[in-house]
């Protein structure tokens, strides 16, 4: 192999090493393949002259092993294994070889790699980002003809191996890697409910979230530490609307069903749902709550109108979401239009003039209740992006059709398109012309 070549090779392995994001299976996946194409046409010693076995020859430095691990010669790279145990910064590449097509090159890879992770005594041990990595190219690799042995192995180990091992994985960027991990962690228990509450409040991954969310129900009123509340409570906090739902029904099993009321009145519709299943169970009809709400003026939640529409009745409770749509506060003008919308309430010709709202959020659940009635309200194409807008001429007495009462069919206008304008008509001239004048 030309010396040149071999140097670009050892360059690249040392940037992958020292300049690789932790738990990038991309960058050791690919530095297999670039090695194994690099040296298929150029060839390597043969494997009985670099790995003679003799305990003379001298140890392969680093960048010569991750190319004997990664290249064409089956021989050489079960040779490379023997040597892989005390480099833990070349594990990644042991883990790929485990998928290997050459049976005893994968079945040493299996047996250095199992081995590793518990730590061989006298040998360094690899570091937790060492062990994310790996275990980041083992999910990577397991959708090959040979990947499913390690992926399998990698589950064993976390369902039965060290603690240390699975608490590392839980902080890798990989989210197979982490929700591998957290799944472990929670069935052995190793998670505090203070921390599953913190994770599912903080972690990106909707289904970590999720879990540890999950996690934290069934330890309220175990008596594991839960029982304080506190981490009940953090959810009840969260940003995300399925964590707070998760928490409110945590209320009930924790016997708080009382605190569910406030969350009758969330922003988010799973959450006032998930609140007034609590309720009921405790015996509190959420209706009269809602309606109550929707009575005290200044002091009405914003989101009450909206809360009343889900569990109220059109005939009782529409008079009153139409009277809050003059309401002073935005946010409740809106929700008394969006509880018209799920009331199937909306009469066109009354709410029609809130598209000239002050406020966007008006404008908006306007322009979305009014969708059955596009072609009255809205020019042909427009789509419903922009907050504001002006209602169509066809709002004055003057309109060619009558708007639908409540109830009513929307009506499509049946007009005869008008004819194309001259411009329309030159460009589809020009563009016919340009068709017959093509070179064939």
């Amino acid at each position: 192999m030309q010396s040149s070549a071999f140097d670009e090779i050892r360059h690249r392995i040392t940037q992958v090493l020292d300049g690789s994001d932790e738990g990038d299976a991309d960058a050791w996946t690919a530095l297999d393949e670039d090695i194994r194409g690099a040296l298929r046409y150029g060839g390597l010693p043969p494997a009985h002259t670099w790995f003679p076995g003799d305990g003379r020859h001298r140890r392969p430095g680093i960048q010569e092993l991750a190319v004997a691990l990664c290249g064409p010669d089956g021989r050489i790279r079960e040779a490379a294994l023997a040597y892989a145990t005390d480099a833990p910064a070349l594990l990644p590449l042991v883990a790929i070889r485990c998928a290997d097509w050459a049976e005893p090159v994968r079945e040493r890879a299996r047996a250095v790699l199992e081995a590793k992770p518990t730590g061989l005594p006298g040998l360094p041990g690899p570091s937790p980002e060492t062990l994310r990595t790996v275990a980041s190219v083992i999910l990577r690799v397991a959708g090959r003809r040979y990947g499913g042995a390690a992926a399998e192995m990698l589950g064993r180990l976390l369902r039965e191996g060290p603690e240390a091992g699975v608490t590392a994985l839980l902080a890798s960027r990989d989210r197979r890697v982490r929700r591998l991990a957290h799944r472990n962690a929670v069935d052995r228990g190793l998670l505090s409910p203070a921390r599953l509450a913190a994770t599912a409040t903080t972690d990106s991954d909707v289904v970590v979230r999720d879990m540890c969310a999950n996690a934290v129900l069934a330890a309220v009123g175990t008596g594991d530490g839960a029982a304080d509340g506190t981490p009940l409570t953090r959810l009840l906090a969260a940003r995300q609307g399925r964590i707070r739902a998760a928490g409110v029904t945590g209320l009930r099993k924790a016997d708080r069903a009382e605190e569910a009321e406030p969350f009758l009145y969330d922003r988010s519709a799973l959450v006032r749902a998930c609140a007034r299943w609590v309720l009921r169970q405790a015996g509190t009809e959420p209706l009269p709550l809602y309606r109550a709400a929707c009575a005290a003026g200044d002091g009405m939640p914003h989101r009450a109108p909206l809360g009343l529409a889900e569990c109220g009745d059109r005939t009782t409770d529409a008079p009153v979401l139409w009277s809050l749509t003059g309401d002073e506060r935005p946010p409740v003008r809106a929700a008394a239009v969006a509880g018209l919308r799920v009331l199937d309430a909306v009469r066109p010709g009354r709410i029609a003039p809130l598209l000239g709202d002050s406020s966007p959020c008006v404008v908006r659940e306007t322009r979305k209740a009014l969708q059955p009635w596009a072609d009255h309200f809205f020019p042909v194409g427009d789509v419903p992006r922009r907050a504001a807008v002006t209602p169509s001429p066809q709002l004055g007495e003057g309109a060619a059709t009558p708007l639908p009462e409540a109830g009513g069919a929307p009506h499509r206008d049946t007009a005869a398109t008008p004819a194309p304008g001259p411009r329309a008509w030159i460009r589809r001239t020009l563009g016919f012309r340009r068709v017959l004048n093509r070179p064939r």
